[in-house]
């Protein structure tokens, strides 16, 4: 399925806010209506975000219709600019704005006509890259998966969340091409139910058993023996190794270690930030109290009530059996092998 879409002269963006009920597209024709997509969560997931948003770059370059140049520049930077504040947490989307900035400056010299077009074919090839990444990370992680297992995975990391096929549901999508016998648990994933209404309707698509559960029912399930390992993906991994994911990652790795269970992180290498040292240092993005106090539109708690809606937690390196990327996999000490991973 393809969440991100170019077609023909603007971007295609398939709406996650109203899946799984209605599968419609929003149509992109400048950087502002990108910008909202992402703030919003029409469109969501670390890498997905990054594609889009250098989509929106190359979209404020192609509508500049003047002749000049130092005014084409200063509109593609201001699209930076503005898709930058968005979403905090997310560190692929900085990533894909700094490639998409430094990419820019590499083509002066050529007409802006050239330019504009130079920066489209980046956009396409970033998204086309971000696809062989999730292609290439599935296979690697699915070695590390039983011919026959239980998997519990939280929030959506598949094709919708990426350039396609998927992080943390690549590795269990190639396992499932591999003809391993594989069963899957998805948490609701509170409070927007990313794990209800996107990876229980994703991976249905796909013909993979899946069965959704409360969040509050994961320590069960594992007690049950129903679990065999648990896969997430990332929003931003930090130097030492520890995982910033969508608010309730923490305490699935919590539970996992108390129950013996491997708890695996599958991500590309544009989700690591070598610049921060720890989680500690990660910026949490926190959002509107309406998505505690309601549920598909309907108030489900009194509207004066305090709320402490963290999109994001960390989970600490200790509790991370393995990271999988597109380059291998990362065991402990984190530290020292990430910075060698990164190296090669």
């Amino acid at each position: 399925m393809d969440a991100i879409r170019w077609h023909e002269d603007h971007l295609l963006l398939l709406d996650q806010t109203k899946l799984p009920l209605v599968e419609e597209y929003i149509e992109c024709w400048d950087h502002h209506i990108v910008a909202r997509a992402i703030k919003i969560l029409q469109v969501r997931g670390a890498p997905a975000i990054g594609a889009a948003a250098a989509f929106g770059v190359a979209l404020a370059g192609l509508n500049y219709t003047g002749d000049s140049v130092e005014e084409f520049e200063a509109e593609v930077h201001q699209a930076i600019d503005d898709l930058a504040k968005t979403r905090p947490t997310a560190v692929n989307l900085f990533w894909a704005l700094t490639r998409m900035k430094s990419f820019l400056e590499s083509t002066r010299g050529t007409s802006i006509t050239d330019r504009q077009q130079s920066l489209l074919a980046e956009a396409q090839a970033l998204l086309a890259e971000d696809k062989a990444m999730n292609e290439q990370m599935g296979q690697y992680g699915q070695e590390l998966i039983p011919e026959s297992a239980g998997i519990l995975t939280h929030c959506n990391a598949g094709a919708l969340a990426t350039g396609g096929f998927g992080t943390a549901l690549g590795v269990i999508r190639a396992a499932h091409q591999a003809g391993k016998e594989i069963s899957v648990f998805a948490d609701e994933t509170r409070p927007l139910l990313q794990g209800a209404r996107l990876t229980a309707w994703e991976l249905m698509k796909d013909g993979i058993p899946v069965t959704l559960i409360t969040d509050s029912m994961a320590a069960y399930v594992m007690k049950q023996k129903l679990v065999d390992l648990v896969i997430v993906g990332a929003d931003r991994i930090t130097a030492n190794g520890d995982v910033a994911n969508k608010i309730g990652t923490y305490g699935l790795a919590v539970l996992a270690k108390n129950h013996g269970i491997p708890f695996y992180v599958a991500a590309p290498f544009s989700t690591f930030d070598l610049s921060l040292q720890s989680g500690d240092e990660i910026p949490i993005e926190e959002r509107d109290p309406e998505e505690v106090r309601t549920l598909g539109g309907t108030t489900t708690a009194p509207l004066e009530v305090p709320v402490y809606n963290p999109s994001f937690d960390v989970t600490p390196n200790e509790y991370i059996t393995a990271i999988i990327t597109d380059r291998g996999v990362i065991q402990g000490p984190y530290t020292e092998n990430i910075a060698k991973h990164m190296k090669s």
